[in-house]
């Protein structure tokens, strides 16, 4: 297996399909979670919604790099949101999710093993790989969160 290939799978693991880690996925977690839920306000804590909307947001923004365009993402916007209002608005949001995250798989995929090694945007960003290897441990991070909040979440019901 190569590396990129490994990359890829990881990545999956943590947001399509995975349980070997977290016994659990993004999709798993949020599929079958409605929208009043997701976007439950818990003291002041980030929604599920929010916490969702954030990784996808980093999803989108180094896809748009792999993909050969600019790095128009930055920290300080990544948990501006618009508020959701309804399960259709939620299941477009999942949607988009799902297929972004397969598309950067199948862009780290595809991607030439020296890529793995370049420098990502600039020199201060580090490698292409540290930046997918941060990208699969911040997802675990806030997938960590949105399994609590969803057992808190339920037991107030």
């Amino acid at each position: 297996m190569t590396n990129q290939s490994s990359l890829a799978n990881r990545f999956r693991e943590v947001i399509l399909n995975g349980i070997w880690i977290a016994n659990t996925n993004f999709r798993r977690e949020l599929n079958t979670l409605n929208w009043e839920i997701a976007t439950t306000k818990l003291q002041n804590l980030n929604t599920i919604a929010t916490l969702a909307q954030h990784i996808h947001y980093y999803i989108k923004g180094v896809k748009n790099v792999l993909l050969g365009g600019h790095l128009e993402i930055s920290d300080k916007y990544s948990f501006d949101f618009p508020e959701m209002n309804s399960q259709k608005e939620w299941e477009t949001f999942l949607t988009a999710f799902w297929n972004d995250a397969e598309e950067f798989a199948t862009l780290i995929e595809k991607m030439p093993e020296k890529k793995l090694s370049e420098n990502f945007v600039d020199e201060k960003y580090g490698s292409y790989s540290r930046n997918i290897d941060a990208m699969i441990e911040h997802s675990y991070y806030h997938l960590g969160q949105i399994v609590i909040l969803k057992k808190i979440l339920g037991n107030q019901s």
